[in-house]
């Protein structure tokens, strides 16, 4: 395997590319063992080496290991990610435990633990501020991964966390499964009253991908459900349409994930309490922002008082609309979940005469991209130019070089929007290689992976304001990492704090609004006239409305996550759990939270967002606050403020700590009653 290559450094353009065009999945398996057994070379050779230990021989170096690893893994978590078909489910439950056991392998190392050790209390005040965070970073880091356990125990962590990669590729893969399996079929087009005539086609584009030409397909991703439940007349077909997508992974058959939940989280408290902490949230919360499970709940509670409230207000003026059509119709309904989209709509178009329906004509996915690259632009200097000298893994990939002003290459982007099959939902950003400045200067390369529905040959794509909102939030996201400036690859662009990361992308989100946006990229799709300014003020007026169900169908996800992950139970029901839990907090029947635990994606495909899912509320708050200076200096084009955006927020990673990077940006503490504002919920 050594000439393999998914082992060798990338070559080609731009500083080496991937090479999609010559991967062989069979070989991913054999690549892996290799890529493993190398990047434990490079650690045994820095734990045993004879010179004392210093910063450079020790952390630099290890900085420097392990990148034909690194390499097979960007390469195989794209295939996970977006093509995850034939083989390659079977093959990620091999390698996902191997690659828990090499983690440990490096965690678990006496000799470089005492390496670092020495180094994090002899060195740490001569170094240079970002090495100081690094190697503090480091140490502490080793420490939670149990590098000062006993044998015993070290061996007992190491069983644990491969049973969980186990179990993490199993959720995953029975999420993706549902996803794929459950289709609402419709055989009657009247029943498709109210939707859109693109949904429609594309529902039939879908069937006819199925083998059912005479029919139309709503498939069981969120792109597919939420025009459905909020556009379609027929209230049988929201509700089939609401519990098919609702209930994936919770169907009592061979993909309910609940079993494997219960084993979850009993191995993670489990593992957090030989690692000398209560819970599995303790242990996660150390190193973030908010330090503590109590500081998440106090700001979490500090808004679900009052988003409830706002959901019954909510809720009252959609029954007042569904009374006012039953006294006509004699159909009598009480709002239940699969009805709260289709109503909102009613109400906003009642309360502000604005119809997101109108909306969408004007927003044309390629040229929202081409506003997302006019704001980059106008914010830090960056140009994008389509490229075609670089292989990609899917023909609906594309690809973009980045340069800043001096035409400097500052990095590639890649960008893979449709959904298909073998690729799981939602929408996300990947780094394929982070920036880093060691010896000689390495760029970025990243992308953004969305789900929208494909169209047909020649035909225009058109997406809703909330996927537009979401681009838009994922380019912040991959901003992030182009815009980074730092030494050290671990600390470069998005690998910063959990409950910080999302304040890049929500504070691009901003930028959709603004006029310069909406007024020369939402272009309608037939006429290329701009979005008209009433629907602007429209738009701008009904800012906050339906923010009792955003916020509560989030909030409900972040506080469940918490409860299961400070809980001290060691058998735990998901469902009873899920049920409970919402009741003790009084969550509306109306609605359900964003993510029902058996295919929450978040919390159990991996370590990453489990006790985190709160760091959107929490980024939320920074990013209201960041917001409001945008709006004081009464631009959100402002040079001095964007200036000071890229310069202490999104080029510096996590070489200064997060908190003190907002201080320079704002220049104070972040006001939370911001969060308030944004939200409509100040009063």
């Amino acid at each position: 395997m050594t000439d393999s290559v998914l082992l060798r450094p990338w070559t080609g353009p731009y500083g080496g590319v991937p090479p999609w065009d010559r991967v062989r999945p069979e070989d991913f398996t054999a690549a892996f063992d290799e890529a493993i057994k190398m990047a434990q070379a490079d650690i045994d050779a820095i734990a045993t080496q004879a010179d004392p230990p210093t910063f450079a021989n020790t952390v630099v170096a290890m900085e420097d290991a392990g990148k034909t690893l690194d390499r097979l893994d960007a390469i195989f978590g794209v295939y996970s990610s977006n093509l995850n078909v034939g083989p390659i489910p079977d093959i990620e439950r091999v390698i996902a435990p191997k690659l828990a056991a090499h983690s440990d392998r490096i965690y678990q190392n006496e000799k470089l633990f005492h390496r670092l050790q020495y180094i994090f209390e002899n060195e740490l005040e001569s170094l240079q501020p970002a090495e100081q965070r690094l190697i503090d970073d480091l140490y502490k880091t080793f420490v939670r991964r149990g590098a000062k356990l006993d044998s015993g125990e070290k061996a007992q962590l190491s069983q644990i966390n491969a049973q969980l990669a186990r179990l993490f590729t199993d959720f995953s893969q029975n999420v993706l499964d549902d996803e794929k399996k459950y289709v609402t079929w419709v055989t009657d087009e009247t029943d498709l009253a109210g939707l859109p005539s693109s949904v429609i086609a594309s529902m039939k584009r879908a069937a006819e991908e199925r083998g059912k030409a005479d029919q139309w397909a709503v498939t069981n991703t969120r792109s597919s459900m939420d025009p459905v439940l909020t556009y379609a007349d027929n209230r049988k077909l929201r509700e089939q349409v609401w519990r098919t997508y609702y209930n994936r992974c919770d169907n009592g058959d061979d993909n309910d994930n609940n079993a494997l939940i219960t084993e979850i989280l009993a191995l993670r408290l489990k593992r957090a309490n030989l690692l000398g902490y209560p819970t599995h949230a303790h242990w996660r919360l150390e190193s973030t922002m908010a330090k503590t499970p109590e500081a998440t709940e106090a700001l979490m509670n500090q808004v679900w008082e009052k988003a409830v409230g706002r959901v019954h207000e909510e809720v009252a003026d959609m029954q007042q609309i569904a009374d006012a059509e039953a006294a006509k119709s004699g159909d009598k309904i009480t709002i239940e979940p699969w009805d709260y989209r289709y109503y909102a709509e009613k109400v906003r178009k009642a309360k502000y005469d604005l119809d997101l329906g109108e909306v969408k004509p004007y927003l044309q996915l390629e040229k929202l991209r081409e506003g997302m690259f006019w704001v980059a632009g106008e914010l830090f200097g960056f140009q994008f130019k389509a490229v075609t000298d670089v292989p990609v893994f899917h023909p609906d990939v594309r690809v973009w070089e980045v340069t800043d002003k001096s035409g400097e290459h500052v990095g590639l982007w890649y960008f893979d929007p449709f959904a298909r099959e073998g690729k799981r939902s939602g929408a996300w950003m990947t780094a394929y290689r982070v920036q880093q400045n060691i010896d000689q200067p390495i760029t970025p390369i990243v992308s953004n992976n969305s789900n929208f529905v494909k169209g047909g040959e020649g035909e225009v794509v058109l997406i809703s304001w909330d996927d537009a909102v979401t681009l838009f939030h994922e380019f912040g996201h991959a901003l992030h990492g182009l815009s980074s400036s730092v030494r050290y690859p671990s600390q470069a662009g998005t690998s910063v704090a959990r409950d910080y990361v999302e304040f890049p992308s929500q504070i691009l989100e901003h930028w959709l609004e603004t006029p310069e946006i909406l007024q020369r990229f939402c272009l309608h799709y037939e006429t290329n006239e701009p979005l008209p300014q009433s629907l602007i003020d429209k738009i701008e007026k009904a800012s906050t409305f339906n923010q009792g169900f955003a916020t509560v169908e989030y909030l409900a996800s972040a506080i469940v996550d918490m409860k299961l992950h400070t809980s001290d139970q060691t058998q735990i029901d998901p469902d009873e759990f899920e049920k409970t839990t919402l009741a003790s907090i009084g969550m509306p029947d109306e609605l359900p939270m964003r993510h029902r635990t058996p295919h929450f994606m978040h919390i159990f495909s991996s370590d990453s967002y489990s006790a985190g899912y709160y760091s959107y509320l929490w980024a939320d708050a920074l990013t209201a606050d960041a917001a409001e200076m945008f709006e004081q200096a009464g631009s959100y084009y402002d040079p001095v403020v964007s200036g000071k955006l890229r310069d202490h927020v999104f080029s510096v990673g996590d070489t200064i700590d997060p908190a003190e990077g907002f201080r320079r940006f704002r220049g104070r503490d972040v006001d939370t009653s911001a969060l308030m504002r944004k939200r409509g919920f100040s009063d």
